[in-house]
């Protein structure tokens, strides 16, 4: 009975040893976005500078490639909208975008809109979802004031999860503080 005893008590401390040695370690978390690796395919062997050129004008093609796309995915009349660096207010540019995008659902009432918030990759993921979150609101609050009824309109934030542009400059970042409307 004795051996018993001593053989469960081993066993239970050789788990506990298992268990607490499988569980992650905590680990620092950085919004710094990840290096992705460029592709060149044809790019001439003159040198470094000849294929850094290539690699930056194939990613540039890339990112506007991306940019149409997503402007009109849908083959419908909905036009991604734009805010400025740390904003979830409707820009003067964007209000036109945005009562022609309510025009395109007044003449086609049965098309519902899933509004995507979208940040660019300053900031953390946390803060980058509340922002994205905010900018939806603030487009479905506008669509819902220009006679679209919020029934119509689903709202999600992908903060800084789905860029279009992977640059780290302003123009890039801007082409990714968007709100793209997706019918559904």
């Amino acid at each position: 009975m004795n051996g018993t005893k001593w053989y469960l008590s081993l066993s239970v401390a050789v788990m506990g040893l298992t268990l607490l040695s499988g569980c992650p370690k905590n680990t620092e978390v950085s919004s710094a976005p990840e290096a992705q690796p460029q592709k060149v395919v044809g790019a001439p062997a003159a040198g470094a500078e000849t294929s850094t050129a290539a690699a930056a004008a194939a990613a540039r093609a890339a990112e506007e490639a991306r940019a149409k796309e997503a402007a009109g995915r849908n083959g419908t009349g909905l036009q991604p909208i734009y805010f400025d660096f740390d904003k979830s207010i409707i820009r003067d540019d964007a209000k036109a975008v945005m009562k022609a995008n309510a025009d395109y659902l007044k003449a086609n009432p049965k098309v519902k809109v899933h509004i995507e918030g979208n940040c660019d990759e300053r900031g953390t993921i946390e803060y980058n979802q509340a922002l994205g979150q905010r900018r939806a609101v603030i487009a479905k609050k506008y669509l819902a004031d220009l006679g679209i009824s919020p029934k119509r309109i689903s709202l999600i934030s992908y903060g800084k999860e789905k860029p279009l542009c992977r640059s780290s400059d302003e123009g890039c970042w801007q082409k990714n503080r968007r709100d793209d409307l997706v019918a559904q």
